[in-house]
């Protein structure tokens, strides 16, 4: 699917997106990658085979400068891995709204407008392309919070919901223009954000590896399908939610004595 394209991934020094390039280069895939961390992310470039470029990707500029450098040495992006997320608590306030507008708004620039920013450069491209049985692949990294909610988080919850919403809404404009959408929804992953909590090693809501979420992006992008979920169960949950919001909203509630907080989650 990817050998001898062009593919560029963003929050890549570690973690899924760093996952994600290993498997795109192990497919024969030409791939730069992008962090805020220089260091770490020329570090991780020369490991794996990949080109380090330095990107803060709530800056809309750097984001075209990260794409205009990935192709400058990789030629025409093929797909776009969306992968660069930040998480605040809803400290100091302690309540749904006691997050910070710093921690806000920077989660909107993000998790949410990031997406916006990639696509506004690469959509023109794809769809003079749209000819071509896959003009362009487009994957947005969510989070089950997309589907769901993280407790104790709202910035995350909400611009995760956001996310998902731009990457459906992107996927229903530009299907007819062959322009693929995947938008990526994992529970928890064992990554920087959930280093420090009690690690699940058994049944459907486990603590799964980076490289579990690339097999599952992999996998979706041979069947077609917008929607990866490592955690399969979360699909299950999308649905009772879907059916019964107040049960739901219940159930929830329910947990929140019990429900782990991601202890990489910034205050």
């Amino acid at each position: 699917m990817v050998s001898g394209q062009s593919v560029a991934i963003t929050g890549a020094a570690g973690g899924i997106g760093r996952a994600i390039a290993e498997k795109c280069i192990a497919a024969g895939a030409k791939v730069a990658i992008s962090d805020i961390n220089e260091e770490l992310v020329n570090q991780t470039a020369k490991e794996i085979g990949a080109s380090p470029f330095v990107c803060d990707v709530a800056d809309e500029m750097a984001v075209k400068a990260f794409i205009e450098g990935a192709e400058a040495v990789n030629g025409p992006i093929d797909m776009f891995v969306s992968n660069a997320g930040v998480g605040f608590s809803d400290e100091p306030g302690g309540h749904a709204a006691g997050g910070s507008n710093e921690g806000w708004e920077l989660s909107w620039k993000i998790n949410t407008m990031s997406n916006v920013y990639a696509s506004r450069y690469l959509l023109p491209q794809w769809l003079e392309r749209k000819d071509a049985d896959v003009a362009g692949r487009f994957v947005v990294v969510a989070s089950a919070a997309g589907l769901l909610a993280q407790v104790n988080t709202a910035s995350y919850t909400v611009t995760k919901h956001g996310a998902l919403a731009f990457a459906e809404y992107m996927a229903i404009m530009h299907k007819g223009d062959n322009v693929c959408v995947h938008c990526i929804c994992p529970q928890y992953v064992q990554t920087n954000m959930t280093k420090g909590m009690k690690v699940i090693t058994e049944g459907p809501d486990k603590h799964i590896m980076p490289s579990d979420v690339a097999n599952a992006l992999f996998a979706s992008m041979e069947k077609g399908e917008f929607l990866v979920l490592p955690h399969p169960v979360i699909g299950d949950y999308f649905q009772a939610k879907a059916a019964n919001f107040d049960r739901y909203i219940g159930g929830m509630s329910k947990q929140l004595r019990t429900a782990q907080t991601p202890v990489g989650l910034k205050k």
